[in-house]
């Protein structure tokens, strides 16, 4: 097919690759503007336009594409982008910007989306790291035709995958990935034998987007859900914690569920293999930290720069 891709992470760019790689013409790509970032907050271009760039794509970086917003000069050039490019096909993965009607009416097939669960389950911004939060055992990939709600479109297919026991947010990004962009490629290959599916109405949740402030670490939740939440938020945005004044990072923990009868937050025991604290259930065992302005460090290269003893506590969260 003759495609535009619109798509701005790591994620699109797994998929605008294995279209490329698959033989379909793209002939225009559509990502976000390029955004500060780093210590020296310089602008750095998304992985989907490092992408378009070296296979020489003609691309567009609009910052709206509703004709009566806020930019109406950037959606009017995207437009007039799409037009001339005349894909069959728009394929969308993690763009950013939402689609307005006449997005989606202008290629003939309308516009695709790649979507990291198995919907209806998961609408929404941050799917995979709320299907770890939650401790879903399975999720997937679904390949939807966009209409304008929120990831309600009907269904082309659905592949499921287990999510392993200890499997973070990180890891489990990059076999969806692979699979949805295998997954995009066979839709393609089969478009015309594909009968959409509407979603069921039964099994709606949302997928709200990661906030920082939710890095916080309750330690009266069970060691299980701060356990799930550590493995949710690697790669961003982490675990946040306080001990004796000091901020620190936690990345990543075990729940030992064991009887303690300590209060939430106490230490109560101290190794090179991890620091042990009792929570509202259990005690979760820290094996990854990380100081303000220094590295993740396993706990037993973290111990050996900062003492930590068996009766400290772990303030909380100061909100």
């Amino acid at each position: 097919m003759r495609l535009a891709f619109a798509g701005t992470p790591e994620f699109a760019r797994v998929a605008l690759q294995a279209l490329c790689e698959a033989g379909h013409e793209v002939c225009l790509v559509l990502t976000q503007p390029d955004r500060p970032a780093g210590r020296g907050m310089k602008l750095q271009a998304s992985p989907v336009k490092a992408e378009a760039q070296k296979r020489q794509l003609t691309l567009a970086q609009p910052r709206s594409l509703r004709l009566d917003g806020r930019y109406p000069e950037d959606a009017l050039a995207a437009q007039r982008a799409l037009i001339e490019a005349g894909p069959e096909a728009l394929i969308v993965a993690a763009y950013g910007l939402i689609l307005p009607r006449w997005v989606l009416d202008l290629p003939a097939h309308g516009c695709l989306n790649i979507h990291a669960s198995l919907l209806p389950r998961w609408r929404g911004a941050a799917p995979i790291h709320r299907a770890i939060e939650a401790g879903d055992t399975h999720t997937g990939v679904t390949i939807m035709q966009m209409d304008e709600g929120l990831d309600t479109g009907a269904m082309l297919r659905r592949q499921s995958t287990p999510i392993g026991v200890q499997e973070t947010t990180g890891q489990l990004h990059d076999r969806l990935a692979s699979l949805g962009a295998r997954l995009m490629a066979e839709v393609l290959n089969d478009f015309q034998a594909i009968a959409p599916t509407p979603q069921p109405e039964a099994g709606i949740t949302y997928a709200h987007k990661i906030d920082k402030a939710e890095s916080w670490l309750d330690w009266r939740l069970s060691a299980v859900e701060l356990a799930r939440r550590l493995r949710a938020f690697d790669l961003f945005p982490g675990g946040s914690a306080r001990l004796r004044g000091e901020p620190l990072k936690v990345w990543a923990a075990l729940e030992i569920e064991c009887d303690c009868n300590s209060a939430p937050g106490t230490v109560v025991a101290v190794d090179p293999n991890g620091i042990d604290v009792a929570t509202g259930s259990g005690v979760l065992r820290l094996t990854e930290l990380q100081k303000p302005g220094g590295k993740r460090l396993p706990c037993a290269d973290f111990l050996r720069g900062h003492a930590v003893s068996v009766g400290a506590v772990f303030e909380a969260d100061p909100a």
